[in-house]
């Protein structure tokens, strides 16, 4: 019985060792998902893109070649924007098309800190500038698409592979490189320092809009429909 008693009892050293090797995985997976679900750090240098279809001075994606001008400064994170776009976008992308007006795009990033740490609005600002450097035709339906896909303020806002899907849905590929590493954060994080200040504001918000170089107060702003008018 005592011999019987010594007899090494693998089943048990299995199923711990089984156990063992359940909870590494365990681990490891929980580890790899974190850190896919946590953007790198995004760079500081300044990297001005270099497409015709980008002002690198002012940050403008140019859409259109009108003779007026019409400037728009949004945060892709911004409901208000995204309230701009729902009522104007349809006439201002009427305008672009019939030849009245060039469009200036301007993608910046004050809502951050919006987006539980994944600088969504910087993400997203950068990912414009990716668009608009492989194809500027496809800047303003790339804009159209990411309202229309908007995140909640306060969530973790869209992923880089999220993002990528709408560019794909516009017609743009081959820009992953350019939307993971955050080529254009810096010229992001500079443009919004630019940002003027509408009248009787005391700081920069969004959407600001420029008429001809001049910018005017929301409040300003005509009905719907009535766009035209400001350029009278």
């Amino acid at each position: 019985m005592a011999q019987a008693a010594r007899k090494t009892n693998w089943f048990a050293i299995w199923v711990t060792a089984g156990v063992a090797v359940a909870l590494v995985l365990v681990v490891v997976l929980v580890v790899t998902l974190n850190n896919a679900a946590t953007p790198k750090p995004l760079p500081t240098e300044v990297n001005p893109p270099s497409s015709a279809g980008i002002d690198s001075e002012t940050g403008a994606i140019l859409v259109g070649n009108g003779e007026d001008r019409l400037d728009t400064y949004i945060d892709f994170m911004c409901p208000v924007c995204n309230q701009f776009e729902q009522v104007y976008g349809a006439e201002i992308e009427g305008m672009v098309n019939d030849g009245s007006i060039t469009l200036g795009i301007h993608p910046i990033s004050i809502l951050d800190s919006q987006s539980s740490g994944t600088q969504f609005s910087t993400r997203a600002a950068n990912a414009a500038y990716c668009v608009a450097d492989a194809d500027p035709d496809a800047s303003l339906p790339f804009l159209q698409a990411m309202f229309a896909n908007q995140p909640a303020e306060g969530s973790s806002g869209l992923t880089n592979r999220e993002i990528l899907d709408i560019a794909s849905g516009v017609g743009v590929t081959g820009i992953d490189s350019c939307v993971n590493d955050g080529t254009y954060a810096g010229f992001v994080t500079e443009m919004t320092q630019q940002t003027p200040i509408q009248p009787g504001s005391q700081g920069i918000g969004t959407p600001t809009v420029a008429v001809n170089g001049e910018v005017i107060a929301n409040s300003t702003l005509p009905a719907a429909g009535e766009l035209a008018t400001l350029f009278d």
